[in-house]
């Protein structure tokens, strides 16, 4: 994620793996309380959709292949 705040306003944000586990609010957004923390699953898909903000993540490092 970014070094800086980031507004609650802004809808699409890239995360990488050293942000996981993901949960929305993040940690450097402004308005940190504006609605319940929910954690988002990202490492299947690569993306996720926050319910309650409509924030969308996008997992920059591509989705992590688990090894069988």
């Amino acid at each position: 994620m970014q070094n800086h705040p980031i507004q609650n306003k802004q809808r699409r944000i890239e995360v990488t793996m050293r942000d996981l586990p993901l949960h929305c609010p993040t940690p450097l957004m402004r308005l940190w309380n504006s609605h319940p923390r929910v954690f988002l699953p990202i490492e299947d898909k690569g993306e996720a959709l926050c319910p309650y903000c409509g924030t969308i993540y996008t997992l920059k490092d591509g989705i992590e292949k688990k090894h069988t």
